[in-house]
């Protein structure tokens, strides 16, 4: 291999490495959902293009500093995820998961039907103060706000990694997600530990919101970001904190490779497929995922 081609080599494995990131702060807030509630977050995608969307509306008013704009995308989306725990998902409780998987994916189409009536339909900037000058690493190179996400994401993953395995809320919430009849026995409060877990994947999304939507835009499309980072949450396991970064890795890069070496060849498009055989692959030998904990049901 030439110097030339080690180059190009290292430069796929870093950017792809850095989407992975990204890819992963996303799926981190499939991973708190289901640690504590055990179902799967459908809307996932749709909160953080409505993180995004509202990010952007504040910042477009005019002299509206960013610091306003990011407390305000937080604080709404904690406060929408108290909200739907408390109208639309707490009824379910007790009821068979596939209720709430169900009531995820319609809420999915609900948001994605009314946020261009409330935001418009035009794609928005959502600008952040880091320039677009490339950080230059010897032959390769990273956008500022590549940088940036793979910060933020690790900053969240050391962060919630601490609080499952050694706060006492953190801990109770594992204990919902194992089994809500002994935990609520044991006097722990079953719907205040999903609440928070919600509230909690709000504060993902209004991250993972900001950071896509200064890469990308803001728009409906935003949404697309929950289906691409599906099979990062299955390829690492849907209750593992550190499956989800893994995960990420691995697809980002898998992308990156392909994108780099394929899709030249046929013309472009592989990289959007190529991580769902790989889900399906992994599916096949290992089915709940590389980090995922395995259950094991006697009937």
């Amino acid at each position: 291999m030439s110097g030339e081609d080690f180059d190009f080599l290292l430069a796929l494995l870093l950017n792809g490495a850095s989407i992975g990131m990204m890819y992963a702060l996303i799926a981190l807030g499939f991973v708190l959902v289901y640690k504590a509630t055990d179902a799967i977050n459908f809307a996932q995608g749709e909160f953080v293009m409505m993180a995004g969307l509202i990010a952007a509306a504040i910042l477009g008013i005019e002299g509206a500093p960013l610091i306003a704009a990011i407390v305000a995308a937080v604080a709404i989306m904690i406060g929408f995820g108290f909200a739907l725990e408390r109208v639309v998902l707490r009824p379910l409780l007790g009821r068979p998961v596939v209720a709430v998987i169900m009531a995820t994916i319609g809420l999915a189409a609900v948001l994605r039907g009314l946020t261009p009536v409330v935001f418009g339909g035009e794609t928005r900037a959502l600008p952040l103060p880091i320039g677009d000058e490339p950080i230059t690493l010897g032959p390769m190179s990273l956008a500022p706000i590549q940088v940036l996400g793979m910060v933020v994401t690790l900053a969240f993953f050391l962060g919630f990694n601490w609080f499952f395995k050694k706060s006492r809320m953190g801990v109770a919430m594992r204990a919902v997600a194992d089994n809500q009849q002994v935990a609520q026995a044991m006097g722990i409060n079953v719907q205040r530990y999903f609440a928070l877990a919600w509230a909690m994947a709000g504060i993902v999304s209004a991250a993972g919101g900001i950071v896509w939507g200064s890469m990308l835009g803001v728009d409906v499309h935003l949404a697309l970001v929950g289906l691409k980072v599906f099979p990062v949450v299955i390829l690492g396991g849907l209750d593992s904190i550190g499956g989800a970064l893994v995960g990420g890795l691995i697809i980002g890069i898998v992308e990156s490779l392909v994108a780099g070496y394929v899709d030249p060849y046929v013309g472009g498009g592989t990289k959007d497929f190529v991580p769902y055989v790989l889900m399906i692959l992994v599916l096949m030998v290992k089915p709940y995922g590389i980090f995922g904990k395995r259950r094991i049901e006697r009937v």
